[in-house]
């Protein structure tokens, strides 16, 4: 089944099926990573027929990146919940994506799974790829509201791209886990800090 053949559910009975597959794909991808997200066993661990799940995901890329969509969502509900308050603007969206760090550290399987979707040439994770982002958009905007609309999106579309970046040399190898966080954050005071210094200071 090619992604154009894929549709949206329309009824509650059809949007419970697709949300049992996303969570399904996430505890196999925590438990398994990558490989452990195979079609069959997500249709079977949601209880719902092989052809549903195609019918809603045309792939298996698909189906995780609609995954870490959710996940993204989740985790921006929970810092606008509870956000960061201490520091300056800077520090909150450093301690933001320092949570968005850390969850992954916490479930590194699943991280990868979702690094490795996301990469896809799929046709269907194009638009999971646009969820992800306006869900990072939507994290760190209400932290640099005092910037130009257009400079703040663009600040943050390259944070995005810094975080993408740092996921994509873990899953590569080039450093652990561990290390994202802390290489996110050296790039992103490096991107803000300026436009924070007070006038005639230079940091």
């Amino acid at each position: 089944m090619t992604q154009l053949e894929t549709t949206q559910p329309t009824t509650p009975r059809q949007t419970a099926r697709r949300d049992g597959a996303i969570q399904a794909a996430l505890d196999l991808g925590t438990e398994g990573g990558y490989d452990a997200v195979r079609m069959r066993d997500v249709a079977a661990k949601a209880d719902i027929a092989l052809g549903t799940l195609y019918r809603y995901f045309g792939s298996k890329d698909h189906l995780l990146s609609a995954a870490m969509a959710v996940w993204s969502a989740d985790l921006r509900d929970r810092v606008k919940a509870k956000p960061p308050t201490h520091g300056s603007p800077v520090d909150q969206v450093v301690e933001v994506l320092r949570q968005a760090s850390r969850s992954l550290e916490r479930q590194p399987r699943l991280g990868e799974a979702f690094v490795i979707a996301l990469s896809s040439h799929d046709p269907g994770v194009a638009a999971s790829n646009h969820a992800v982002s306006t869900n990072i958009h939507d994290m760190l905007e209400p932290y640099l509201a005092d910037l130009d609309g257009d400079v703040r999106d663009g600040l943050i579309e390259l944070i995005g791209q810094v975080w993408h970046s740092s996921l994509m040399g873990w899953t590569n190898g080039r450093f652990p886990v561990s290390e994202v966080g802390v290489k996110v954050e050296r790039a992103v005071r490096l991107i803000l800090e300026p436009r924070f210094a007070p006038v005639g200071v230079h940091p």
